[in-house]
Formats: structure tokens, sequence, C-alpha cells
């Protein structure tokens, strides 16, 4: 088997994914890309400039195409995966009567089930590297409290923290780590979007009319890093995310009138 390291990383071509994937490339790992974005990914293999790096065109809502990104994958390294990174995600905002039948399922599609499928199909690869070997989910602050005006966004977070906790139990007596990463606002392509199909504002916009702060993608490069080497089932990144989980533990009366007082829905 090789003994160079390898990580495998959904969302790869760009934002967060692209970040932990540079980090990780830097520190000597062979990286394992997949998006739907083919130029993302050619962009981001680029960036990594050395030969140790795969990239596989494919959606993750696929469960076929899972088998085969990783089967892949550990072709071109030798027989082995270390790590895989659930990262491909989609933001969706807006009050719950604006959102969509489509944008629903899709957004459940990516955010959770596509989570769902990847660890279901990484688990034989992640055997092979146990003990230490590790599932690293990316969840959200939003996976902290729910998020006024992004229900739907929300709702796959909590879900993607309970999949965590329960492939933590589950995964415990094979040697697999289960992690999460629990960011807030992220200094990504992401914040450019529109809330949702009936609004034309921004994600950043909204985040910066809010004063809350935006977060550098690289903090949560380095939090992946963490995350994967050291012993924390979630890791939370940026002020916002780590407030909001010092206040759900202990402050949940004020947080919740919080909430209640300061929402806006993300699509107005």
């Amino acid at each position: 088997m090789a003994e160079r390291k390898a990580i495998f990383i959904t969302g790869g071509a760009s934002g967060i994914g692209r970040a932990i994937a540079l980090l990780f490339g830097q520190r000597g790992w062979f990286v394992g890309l997949g998006d739907v974005d083919k130029d993302g990914l050619r962009e981001t293999e680029d960036q990594i400039g050395h030969g140790f790096v795969f990239s596989h065109v494919f959606d993750v809502r696929d469960r076929e195409a899972w088998n085969g990104a990783l089967d892949g994958f550990a072709i071109a390294t030798g027989g082995r995966i270390d790590v895989l990174v659930n990262n491909a995600g989609i933001p969706l905002g807006g009050e719950l009567i604006q959102n969509s039948t489509e944008e629903i399922e899709r957004c459940l599609d990516i955010n959770l089930k596509g989570v769902l499928f990847g660890a279901q199909a990484a688990y034989p690869h992640l055997v092979e590297t146990a003990p230490g070997s590790c599932l690293l989910n990316t969840a959200s602050a939003a996976g902290i409290y729910g998020t006024p005006g992004a229900s739907v966004y929300s709702a796959t977070k909590f879900g993607v923290r309970a999949v965590t906790e329960s492939l933590d139990g589950e995964w415990a007596e094979y040697g697999i780590k289960v992690r999460s990463l629990m960011p807030g606002f992220i200094d990504t392509p992401l914040l450019e979007h529109a809330t949702n199909r009936q609004s034309n504002e921004a994600i950043r916009q909204r985040v910066t009319d809010a004063g809350l702060e935006i977060t550098p993608v690289g903090d949560v490069a380095q939090a992946a890093w963490d995350a994967v080497h050291g012993d924390k089932l979630h890791t939370t990144v940026g002020k916002s995310a780590k407030r909001l989980a010092f206040a759900s533990r202990w402050l949940p009366g004020r947080l919740r009138k919080e909430m209640r007082s300061s929402a806006r829905p993300m699509g107005k």
C-alpha cells in the first residue's frame, strides 16, 4: 500500500473544497477532487501544482457515480483513501413559502442525501486504512440553531450534524473517525449567489447588512486539517459560529428571543 496519504473532497472546484485541497496538497497528500464543474476542477488541479492529484466529474446525488469516483481514486493512489470530505453543498434562503418544490428537493438531495451516499461509498475504503481514517462532513453554523429565512438549508445541515453523530457511534469499532465542520459565513463564491430564485439579493449583501463577519476560507481549511488529526466531533469555524454554539448551550432563551426579534427572511 502506498505511503502517501490520500484525501478525496467533493465540491473541490471552488470555495471550501478548493481551500482544503490546496492545504492538504501542500502538506504532501494525494488529493482527489469531485464536482460537477469540470473547469473549476481543472483550476484547482493547476493550483495544487504537483502530480499527486486526481479529479472526477460527477454529481453527489448519483449513488452509482460515487462508486466510480472513489474506485477510480483508489486506483490512482495505489489502493488507499484515508479521508473523505463530504463538502459539496448549495445555499437556499428565503421564507419557506417562497421556496419552490424544485429548490427544496435540490437542496435536500445535494446537501443531505449526497452526504449519506458519500458515507456509504467511502466506508469500504476507510475501513481499509483504519484506524485513523476519517469521514469529514461540512455542516454549518445553521446546524447549531435553525436560521430564520433558511429553514431548508438549516434542515439539511442539522441532518449532516445528525449523520456525523450517528456514524461516530456506528463506526467507532472500526477505527474510523467521523467529524464535522460548522463554519459561519465563509468568503467563497457561494456568497455571490441569490438567496433563492425570487430574490435579487446576494447572500454576501445579506450578511453585510446584518453586520456579520465573513471568515477567510483558509480558516476552514486549517479547521479541516485539525479535525482530521484531532479528536473533536464538531469543529466550529468563525466568530459567529462560536458565539452561536455558546448561546445555544448556555443562553437558549436569550438566543430564541434574538432570533425572533431580528429575523429578516433572506429572500427579502
